[in-house]
């Protein structure tokens, strides 16, 4: 089993290779300039890494760049195994990333809440406190004590 550092080393240069394949060195039109790699995996025995992509347009444009990902797989793995040198190469696997998706979601559900911050900043623009406008109590002066300890004391006779 290799270290991590090295699984790390052969993920990102696995990354770099198929990225830089896909953009000078395969002329599939469903593989444009629409697909972008962005993260890389490789499991601890060297020999599966699992590649992310992205592909930014509808779901027809998706399932195309899926097909041509497979079609192009033992081109990429050639390329990846020349660039490696390692004694195994490993076997590639494309997964379309969840990260645009998400983000998106993200983004919906900020704006939702900077509309819902407007909307009670709207409301809240001209209300005023329940109660006092200040709720808290002050400590008392001296004059008030006295007067206090007096008061308490003719109830007290």
């Amino acid at each position: 089993m290799a270290d991590n550092a090295r699984a790390k080393r052969l993920a990102d240069l696995i990354r770099e290779v198929v990225a830089q394949k896909l953009q000078r060195g395969i002329k599939d039109p469903r593989l444009g300039s629409q697909v972008t790699i962005t993260d890389t995996r490789v499991t601890g025995d060297l020999r599966e890494a699992t590649v992310f992509y992205t592909v930014y347009g509808d779901d027809e444009e998706r399932a195309a760049a899926a097909a041509g990902l497979e079609s192009a797989k033992g081109v990429l793995r050639s390329a990846v195994g020349a660039a490696a040198g390692v004694k195994f190469t490993p076997t590639l696997t494309f997964v379309a990333d969840a990260l645009p998706d998400t983000a998106k979601t993200i983004e919906d559900l900020l704006d939702k809440a900077r509309a819902s911050d407007a909307k009670v900043r709207e409301v809240s623009a001209g209300a005023q406190f329940a109660g006092d406008a200040d709720p808290y109590r002050k400590p008392e002066s001296d004059d008030e004590s006295d007067t206090a300890a007096k008061t308490d004391g003719d109830a007290a006779e």
